[in-house]
């Protein structure tokens, strides 16, 4: 009986023993070297033997040691993804683009959801670094004001790319697209449509894009020759709440307002919200714009005119940034960070139509 057991431990032990290149090479009776440069499609190996290598490492139910392979080459080969929400599609969107070209490069990737705290963001930088992933990708959350946790990254040397949400000033590779012109396009086309009257929902103004959508709103009506007037200008929060809220106040002015142009698609969804309570919402007769492209815009009645921010390019555009980088001297002092700007483009529906724009 002891016998017997003794050899089920020997074959438990031969069953749990991990596959090695060692044991494919022994069976294809070729060198570990060969087969390592196979499962890694080195060019130097030919089609036959990377076929004949990965079916074998497929029958003996091969694993990769990724934790030995980042050891030997200094990289984990992972990218680590920090967003404010994943409630937001335009961030589900950007991630969709940056997996898309990190996986053709043979990358993976981590996401971490900071729900617009400062705190989770800290945790999320720490998460990561402490993953020792090669790269970390943000968008800053609109309760961020401090940023040491980012400088702590660029301590140790390690990648940090900014996107939509950006800071100029701390040096970083950053892509976004043109907030102030897309504000720019967003207003004049409401001033096309011949509104004259119109307010601004804006974000947070520590955060650059909104700080930019609030110039580009001014700029165009002062280049119509229309007054800014600081009463039609609301702050909102990023919500539909917020939103409600804010229209609910320009509703209110004595002048109220016959027109809005939201700094983000949620704010203009609860806009709308309060357009509707005012018997607002019919086309013509009080014209909207959000900002964001959100994908519940094309589906509410009426249908949201917005910016489309060009998401999932702008994911391909900072995976491609990143990849693009230089293995060295990253943040040399002096070196500028490079930045890559996104054209927007307007999509016009039917909350802001009252006539053709010429």
């Amino acid at each position: 009986m002891g016998e017997i057991y003794y050899l089920a431990l020997i074959k438990l032990h031969q069953l749990k023993k991990r596959v090695t290149i060692h044991d494919i090479a022994k069976e294809l009776n070729t060198t570990a070297a060969t087969v390592s440069r196979a499962l890694n499609n080195n060019p130097s190996i030919g089609i036959a033997m990377k076929q004949r290598v990965q079916e074998m490492a497929k029958k003996l139910n091969y694993r990769q040691d990724k934790i030995a392979t980042s050891l030997r080459s200094g990289k984990t080969q992972v990218i680590g993804i920090i967003i404010p929400s994943a409630k937001i599609s335009f961030f589900g969107s950007v991630v969709h683009g940056i997996e898309s070209v990190a996986r053709k490069r043979g990358y993976r990737i981590l996401l971490f959801q900071t729900n617009e705290k400062y705190t989770s963001e800290k945790e999320g930088i720490n998460t990561l670094l402490q993953s020792n992933v090669d790269a970390i990708i943000v968008s800053i959350s609109k309760e961020t004001t401090n940023y040491d946790h980012f400088l702590e990254v660029k301590e140790q040397n390690i990648p940090l790319i900014l996107f939509d949400r950006t800071n100029d000033t701390l040096g970083f590779p950053s892509v976004v697209i043109d907030d102030f012109k897309g504000a720019y396009l967003a207003t004049t086309h409401l001033i096309k449509q011949g509104y004259s009257n119109i307010a601004h929902i804006c974000g947070q103004q520590h955060i650059k894009i909104f700080e930019d959508r609030l110039l580009g709103y001014k700029s165009a009506l002062k280049d119509a020759g229309l007054p800014v007037k600081d009463e039609n200008i609301v702050m909102g929060d990023v919500s539909i709440q917020s939103g409600e809220e804010a229209a609910e106040k320009l509703l209110q002015l004595t002048n109220n307002p016959d027109a809005i142009f939201a700094a983000e698609d949620f704010m203009a969804l609860g806009a709308l919200q309060t357009l509707k309570k005012h018997k607002l919402h019919q086309p013509g007769q009080f014209g909207l714009v959000g900002f964001a492209n959100e994908s519940f815009g094309q589906y509410i009645t009426p249908t949201l005119t917005t910016v489309d921010q060009r998401n999932i390019e702008m994911g391909e555009a900072t995976a491609e940034l990143f990849f693009s980088l230089p293995s060295k001297d990253l943040y040399k002092e002096g070196q500028v960070a490079p930045k890559i700007t996104l054209e927007p483009e307007l999509i016009i529906r039917e909350s802001s139509s009252r006539k053709s724009d010429k």
